[in-house]
């Protein structure tokens, strides 16, 4: 089975990108692996720190690789934006592939400070595991919100990524470029999308040139996520858009049998339309070739 590195390096070879989406159940799981093993592309399935707390960090681990064994599939388990250090030996600990060590609300030097001892602490546990930093603010909190937040501010400089990466020594990195965690309500209606800020991915790259992840992609606009994937990013995060289409199917599944109490005669209809969410993301994710020269 190949490395979670390995996948990347691939997916920059190739000019694509690796879907990642946040699991908090098995029904989101089940959807997730299901669309990646359609398509035959490798995925990555994230967990936060609250979504761990609910599901446990092993048992998170035990599900995802218990699939990778049984299917010889390349699925692979990121601990996101991880906040403390113990919460960071934790998910190493339980055998996770990547962890998002992610102090961005603090001032540069200390995020650059408290990120590069976690590379060092991680690392001694398992050499393998990527360790991925984050700069500038992208707001917080996969959900719906009413208003868009004011992060012009908290972009990230070219500067600011070079700077970060020598320093921590990190594998990966999350920088804000127009990004922004959760979707407002005009983009649930199809009213509004999210639009990047594509020369910064491309200036950011040349400066820092390793794999970088987009973080608060869903709600983006499909050709803005191409353009972003041909400017160098490696990774892109999809969550709010599976827990409204989990919502959604939950909502149909109670409305459709409202007498039934059975589980696995229920959540069937919650896969589905998670699936496809996830299956149209892929499909963008892994389709066509990026303008420039792979960086790897």
């Amino acid at each position: 089975m190949q490395t979670l590195r390995k996948v990347l390096e691939q997916a920059e070879a190739n000019r694509l990108a690796i879907g990642h989406f946040n699991i908090s159940d098995l029904t989101i799981l089940k959807a997730v692996f299901e669309a990646a093993r359609d398509r035959n592309v490798p995925v990555i399935v994230g967990a936060s720190e609250g979504e761990r707390q609910f599901v446990g960090d092993r048992q998170l681990f035990a599900l995802v690789d218990s699939l990778r064994d049984e299917y010889d599939f390349p699925i692979f388990l990121n601990a996101d934006h991880t906040h403390s250090l113990a919460s960071a030996l934790k998910a190493a600990n339980a055998g996770f592939d990547w962890i998002v060590f992610d102090v961005s609300t603090l001032p540069l030097s200390e995020n650059i400070r408290q990120t590069k001892a976690a590379v060092e602490a991680v690392k001694a546990i398992r050499p393998d595991i990527l360790v991925e930093g984050e700069i500038g603010d992208i707001g917080s909190g996969s959900e719906i919100h009413d208003a868009v937040p004011d992060l012009k501010k908290g972009l990230t400089t070219p500067a600011e990524a070079k700077r970060f990466v020598e320093e921590t020594g990190v594998d990966t990195l999350a920088p804000a470029v127009g990004n922004m965690h959760g979707m407002l309500k005009s983009m649930v209606a199809g009213d509004t999308r999210k639009h990047l800020d594509i020369e910064r991915i491309r200036a950011i790259k040349a400066e820092a040139p390793i794999f970088m992840t987009l973080h608060g992609a869903s709600g983006t606009d499909d050709e803005d996520l191409r353009q972003a994937i041909a400017a160098g990013i490696t990774v892109v995060h999809i969550n709010t858009e599976v827990r409204l289409a989990w919502r959604r199917g939950l909502d149909a599944a109670l409305a459709n049998h409202p007498d039934e109490i059975v589980p696995y005669k229920l959540l069937p209809q919650v896969v589905s339309p998670i699936k496809e969410v996830v299956a149209a993301r892929l499909a963008l994710f892994s389709a066509g070739q990026r303008a420039r020269p792979a960086s790897r």
